[in-house]
């Protein structure tokens, strides 16, 4: 329990400091595309995963493996010096927290709220965009969605807004109907 709370703890420290300089550099929305794009690459890849957050390979080749990413992506250089300051101190396997916690700093500023779609089929863009405008209605804030396809919910929507998730999945309902029928 201690150990997350150090952990919080450093990603947080980690990604106010690269906020702060993205935003005095005015690279704030560069930095922040260049974080989405490694998230992406973190949750689509689980030998970078391991590479970034198993003890067993070395600061040095964590730091290398790194910055040939944000090389080959062709990163902002604030965001590679970044990525090898990080790595340097021995902190990548906080990487995750620092880009969450990036996000956080950036809707803060913005005033745009992030908001997660799951849909059973995909949604067309008039759909997002009546969504979008209900949310910002309810919110009072702009949503910036993320929309995604699970067909386990075999229909409706969940809708996750920070920490708030609004459940009309056909799944959902199905399963309290049938809590519901075997309590009676």
């Amino acid at each position: 329990m201690a150990d997350d709370f150090k952990a919080n703890e450093v990603s947080e420290r980690y990604a106010r400091a690269l906020f702060e300089l993205a935003d005095e550099a005015g690279a704030i929305d560069r930095v922040r595309g260049d974080l989405k794009s490694l998230k992406a690459m973190l949750a689509d890849s689980a030998e970078l995963r391991r590479a970034v957050t198993s003890p067993v390979y070395s600061a040095e080749d964590k730091g290398k493996a790194l910055v040939a990413l944000a090389a080959k992506s062709k990163f902002d250089m604030l965001t590679a010096r970044f990525l090898g300051l990080l790595t340097q101190n021995d902190r990548a396997a906080a990487l995750p927290g620092v880009i969450a916690g990036y996000e956080a700093l950036w809707a803060k500023k913005t005033g745009v709220v992030a908001a997660e779609v799951v849909s059973a089929q995909p949604l067309s863009a008039a759909q997002l965009k009546t969504i979008q405008s209900a949310l910002r209605t309810a919110l009072g804030q702009d949503p910036e969605l993320e929309a995604r396809v699970d067909t386990s919910i075999l229909g409706g929507l969940k809708v996750k807004v920070g920490s708030k998730l609004f459940d009309a999945s056909l799944k959902t309902k199905l399963d309290t109907l049938k809590f519901a029928l075997k309590r009676a």
